[in-house]
């Protein structure tokens, strides 16, 4: 039962991943944004959102390096087994902390802020519940698992279960025997992975680079002519220029 759930759930999220995306491109552009409450409370946005997403930036590049990187590539290029668990564990520390700082400021400002809280969703609600438990085992496994209770290197199990689901030759047995913080860790992550089309999360994949090929914005001047006092005045009537 368990190895066919790791061979089987991945794929489940994967699908929802690819699929709930196009679905919401399709039918709900307008809504494909973050939804920001900015204008509802900004001195603790601009302290939680920058330690958030800077944060992010670290953890998934520890993530990229440490799950999709085979441990023989890091090898090759002359990375000890010693140099790369010290760099992940000091750097996944730092990023881990802040992005950890970072979402308790956010939902603490959408916990005490009425306007904020009232604009929050059901889906936000379980976006936020599931990337805090991704957050809080994956520092488990940063920390613990690494200083606290001994060392696990998660290379040898988690990251080559993660390339095979992508090889179509899935090795769940892999995940069997894994400590409970790398399971618990993966299945939230899974579950994040498939309910991520349905939040503001999409924004993620969105960027401005329409701005950099529109049109100019031409602002001209309102001419100073005198106000039309016509009760029902054509708003296409084209003013009356004064002279030159």
């Amino acid at each position: 039962m368990t190895t066919t759930l790791w061979m089987t759930l991945p794929y489940v999220a994967f699908t929802s991943f690819l699929l709930g995306h196009l679905w919401r491109y399709r039918n709900d552009q307008f809504g494909w944004t973050t939804r920001s409450s900015q204008i509802y409370e900004s001195r603790l946005l601009r302290l939680g959102s920058p330690l958030f997403h800077f944060g992010m930036l670290g953890v998934i590049g520890g993530h990229v390096v440490g799950v999709l990187i085979p441990a023989s590539w890091t090898a090759a290029i002359g990375i000890s087994e010693h140099l790369y668990h010290v760099v992940a564990v000091s750097a996944g520390t730092v990023a881990g902390v802040a992005v950890i700082v970072g979402i308790a400021i956010l939902l603490y400002r959408r916990v005490t802020v009425p306007a904020v809280r009232k604009a929050t969703t059901r889906n936000d609600k379980l976006m936020y519940v599931l990337l805090a438990g991704a957050l809080i085992t994956g520092m488990l496994n940063t920390v613990g698992s690494n200083l606290l209770w001994g060392t696990y290197n998660y290379r040898e199990t988690v990251s080559p279960w993660f390339r095979s689901l992508f090889t179509l030759h899935p090795q769940p047995e892999l995940m069997v025997g894994t400590p409970w913080t790398f399971q618990a860790h993966g299945l939230i992550v899974l579950a994040l992975i498939g309910v991520w089309p349905y939040t503001r999360l999409v924004h993620m994949f969105s960027a401005p680079i329409g701005y950099f090929v529109r049109p100019y914005v031409v602002y001209r001047s309102k001419p100073d002519t005198a106000p039309d006092k016509r009760r029902y005045a054509r708003a296409w009537d084209s003013p009356v220029l004064p002279p030159r």
